[in-house]
């Protein structure tokens, strides 16, 4: 596309789907360049193929934008090689990378790659604008610490897990900065990995927890049902659009029919969330968990029990079957909530995996079978849960 190039538009030109280039007919040579994530950069191209980058738009005017495209240019016509062409691109700010690099490739080669990329800028605010070989071992050590023990803005401290997991993503992310030759060497290999002890104890739901949380779910669709009956009559009384019925024997939302299955089948979280209608069969009593989002890559078919059938089949009745069945990103806020009304601590959305697993075992159900139903790669996982078969243990010990 070109055209010329004014204030107005620079700041209007909006993302889409792929990248776009827009060259300023008012000075030869200038492109503006928009990425699908928003970012914007001026670009100075001297020849075919031979261009660099100037600056992120937001940072660098329209103005200074030609002014320096204009003195590349000249150089370029006197000398055949203007000075930006020198330029170290180590000196790239790390948003620039990540919106002209990065980003693209992670989509295109990563199964869940723009997360990888969401979870750095968002990891990361206040380095975005830095270069990339400022980042060192003083300023990690200092984000840790913000990170874990002290965030900023009242934000809730992570987990040492959680920020460990940000770091990793970020230094893969200049691994490939490396590789392509955009930065010599990187910041992050140097720095000691920040280890985090394994959780000792697999957690799992107390009988009287697990009442609890139910009766907790019951009382939370209940109260939700009651306020959009409640919502509905003040509503009409006013000749307002009324909100979508929900049905006094369904539930108030998502979350129910989400735990439930999460107890029946083992799904890990992902699994749950990007579950598509098309992935059960209500009639055959099965769900399927495609490799695209299982965690080891490979299809595995998880048989639905009487619960999982009932509460899928009801939560079909009153939403439909077509596309995403539960149509949420996440169920954290929701999920704290729950539990804080069952009064459970110390158990997270992932243990009902646990909880799962060990009905199985308590249950009688051999490990390699436990294995296959949760889509473990390996059986080392799954004894985790040896120590729950304790008749099984008695029996082996009684041979001798």
């Amino acid at each position: 596309m070109r055209t010329t190039l004014t204030k107005r538009i620079v700041a209007t030109s909006a993302p889409q789907d792929r990248p776009y280039e827009i060259r300023d007919l008012a000075m030869k040579g200038l492109i503006l360049r928009v990425q699908p994530s928003g970012y914007k950069a001026f670009i100075v191209e001297w020849a075919r193929g031979k261009r660099r980058t100037l600056g992120a738009a937001a940072h660098l005017s329209l103005d200074e934008a030609r002014a320096q495209t204009l003195q590349a240019m000249s150089e370029a016509l006197q000398q055949r090689l203007p000075a930006i062409a020198g330029r170290q691109t180590a000196a790239m700010p790390l948003d620039q990378f990540l919106a002209e690099h990065y980003e693209g490739w992670a989509v295109a080669e990563l199964r869940g790659g723009a997360r990888y990329v969401e979870r750095i800028r968002k990891s990361f605010p206040d380095w975005l604008g830095l270069p990339l070989d400022s980042i060192d071992t003083s300023k990690v050590e200092a984000w840790w610490r913000g990170r874990v023990h002290a965030p900023k803005g009242g934000e809730r401290p992570v987990t040492k897990a959680t920020a460990s997991r940000d770091l990793a993503c970020l230094r893969s992310a200049l691994s490939k900065a490396v590789e392509w030759k955009l930065l010599q060497t990187n910041p992050l290999l140097g720095i000691r990995n920040k280890t985090v002890a394994a959780r000792s104890v697999v957690r799992y739901l107390s009988s009287g927890e697990e009442e609890r949380l139910r009766a907790a779910l019951v009382h939370r669709d209940a109260f939700l049902i009651a306020g959009r009956e409640s919502a509905n009559q003040w509503r009409e009384q006013r000749d307002r659009p009324l909100y979508p019925v929900l049905p006094r024997d369904g539930y108030g939302d998502h979350l129910t029919p989400l735990v439930l299955l999460a107890m029946n089948t083992g799904l890990r979280r992902r699994e749950l969330l990007t579950l598509r209608w098309a992935d059960i069969n209500l009639e055959g009593k099965m769900l399927t968990v495609r490799a695209s989002v299982a965690k080891s890559g490979k299809q595995r078919f998880v048989p639905l029990n009487a619960e999982a059938h009932a509460a899928l089949s009801k939560w079909a009745a009153q939403t439909g079957s077509e596309g995403v069945v539960f149509g949420i990103r996440d169920a954290k806020t929701a999920w704290r909530n729950l539990l804080d009304a069952a009064e459970i601590s110390e158990f997270r959305f992932h243990d009902l995996r646990h909880h799962f697993a060990s009905r199985l075992v308590r249950a009688g159900v051999d490990l390699n079978t436990v294995r296959e139903l949760l889509g473990h790669a390996d059986i080392k996982m799954t004894l985790r849960y040896a120590h729950l078969s304790p008749d099984t243990l008695a029996a082996a010990v009684a041979r001798i």
